[in-house]
């Protein structure tokens, strides 16, 4: 049991910093759709608020939390 909570707490800290620099990659993405792809004006609501809440995540070093909303919002736009 303790091996298992030692290896979970070693894989959550090596995934860690590939998460921080997943989220500008992300943000880059988001962007660039917002730029290309005709969205509409809801949606481009729902994916500048995900957005903007991503970034803060990824500020605050919440980069799990980061990737989910920066998820959602290339969700929206259909990109990967």
């Amino acid at each position: 049991m303790k091996f298992l909570v030692l290896a979970t707490a070693a894989a959550i800290g090596f995934a860690a910093p590939a998460f921080a620099f997943q989220c500008p990659a992300d943000i880059a993405t988001i962007d660039q759709a917002l730029a290309t792809k005709p969205v509409s004006d809801a949606d481009r609501a729902k994916v500048n608020a995900l957005r903007q809440e991503g970034a803060r995540l990824h500020a605050a070093g919440s980069h799990a939390q980061s990737v989910q909303k920066l998820a959602q919002a290339k969700q929206i736009l259909g990109v990967r």
